[in-house]
């Protein structure tokens, strides 16, 4: 006789899971769906701009479509008083680049908002031009920084000089209100920098234009004897002069913080520079005490003839090319002020004797990086005895070290850690 089913079997397998499911399954989970699409969406508004402000650009495009108040948050103008624009062409740039159509949004409804700007194009010109497209429809901006740059090659420098400068001066004239300029490796000019002044003079504080060829000494000038707040300035040595250094000392003026020349060959073949006068340096070290003076020398070993011949107050150097002995010795004999020195390559003959006279004469000196030089185990030890703990940084390359009759390259390591006071060891490669 065929055994029945009893009631309790009568489910087929995928009912008594669905059963088994549904009597396990606390109430609060089969209605909690609704409630947490709603919290999400009844964020207050201030909530949802804190969560907005740790995405990315592209993220935030994306949760603003989540419902009408996220979108409404997507456009508080809070989130656009900072905006980085990268202008990027696919077919010769990996990087990403901002969508043609977000850059029209932004015109069209915060351009007002926009406070903090920067550009980052790579090496095509036609990023370049895209840049000056969109700063000549800055118009009803109050922008107060404004970087432009260039990740590659100085794409600016192939825009038309007349197209950028136009550019420029939209946000020149209608911010009002400028502190901080980066334009290295542009063709900005005189005209453009006299129009700066006129409209942002009681603000600038900051402006950095090295490799500006179309500036001359006198424009730059002009910038210093306007704009009495200017702390921090960077420009190629040709735009520095005695008249310059002095302006910045001026009663009117406040105390400079950081001043950096790049030092570059401006024609080939030049192997002449213009001296300044020490009389110029002590002014403005009066004047600003404190200032940092940062020179970044990118020269052949003839052309450094006329630096240094003097005292001068420089705190950081950086040597990219080779630099003669005779430099450096001038450096230990005419630098005291000097905090940080980096010689990237020197030749064949030690520098043991330079080393020490730039420890015993440069009592502020914290940092020194040493590349393709040549220095013995000895005179690497009476540097450091000299120097003691006051060295934070001491990065030389292990190659440069030449052992002796005193010291070898395993002891080395443990001698120098003894007198700075912490674990050291040679670079295997360099870190500056």
């Amino acid at each position: 006789m065929k055994r029945g089913r009893s009631k309790c079997e009568s489910f087929t397998p995928s009912e008594d899971r669905n059963k088994r499911h549904r009597s396990v399954t606390p109430t609060f989970v089969q209605t909690s769906q609704t409630p947490t699409e709603e919290m999400w969406g009844n964020l207050p508004h201030h909530v949802v701009l804190h969560i907005f402000q740790y995405l990315s650009l592209v993220d935030r495009a994306r949760a603003s479509s989540v419902c009408r108040r996220w979108n409404d948050v997507f456009h508080i103008p809070d989130l656009w008083r900072r905006f980085e624009f990268e202008l990027n062409q696919p077919a010769t740039s990996y990087l990403r680049s901002t969508h043609p159509d977000l850059i029209q949004q932004i015109i069209k409804r915060h351009a007002q908002h926009l406070q903090y700007v920067s550009f980052k194009v790579d090496s095509c010109t036609e990023s370049a031009e895209a840049a000056c497209d969109i700063l000549s429809q800055l118009v009803n901006c109050t922008i107060k920084t404004l970087g432009l740059i260039s990740t590659a090659r100085p794409s600016f420098m192939n825009v038309s000089q007349s197209h950028f400068v136009s550019a420029l001066t939209v946000v020149f004239v209608n911010s009002k209100s400028l502190s901080s300029i980066k334009i290295d490796d542009t063709p900005v000019d005189d005209p453009s920098l006299k129009v700066l002044v006129a409209n942002n003079s009681d603000t600038l504080k900051l402006l950095k234009m090295s490799s500006c060829p179309h500036v001359s000494p006198a424009g730059i000038l002009c910038v210093a004897d306007q704009c009495h707040g200017l702390r921090e300035l960077a420009l190629n040595y040709h735009l520095l002069s005695d008249e310059l250094l002095l302006a910045l000392s001026s009663e009117k003026h406040v105390h400079l913080e950081h001043l950096r020349i790049d030092v570059v060959s401006e024609n080939p073949g030049q192997t002449q520079f213009h001296s300044i006068k020490k009389s110029s340096w002590d002014a403005l070290i009066r004047h600003s005490p404190q200032v940092n003076i940062v020179m970044n020398f990118f020269l052949n070993e003839e052309e450094f003839e006329p630096f240094f011949r003097e005292e001068t107050p420089v705190t950081h150097l950086y040597f990219g090319r080779v630099v003669s002995k005779d430099m450096l010795g001038r450096i230990g004999l005419n630098c005291p002020r000097l905090v940080e020195l980096v010689v990237c390559a020197n030749g064949l003959e030690p520098l043991d004797e330079e080393l020490i006279r730039i420890a015993e004469r440069c009592g502020s000196l914290t940092a020194i990086g040493l590349g393709e030089c040549e220095v013995t185990c000895s005179g690497l030890m009476e540097f450091v005895k000299i120097c003691g703990g006051r060295l934070s940084q001491l990065s030389i390359m292990e190659e440069v070290l030449i052992p002796d009759n005193t010291y070898n390259i395993e002891q080395i390591h443990s001698e120098v850690s003894k007198h700075l006071g912490r674990i050291w060891f040679p670079d295997m490669m360099p870190t500056w």
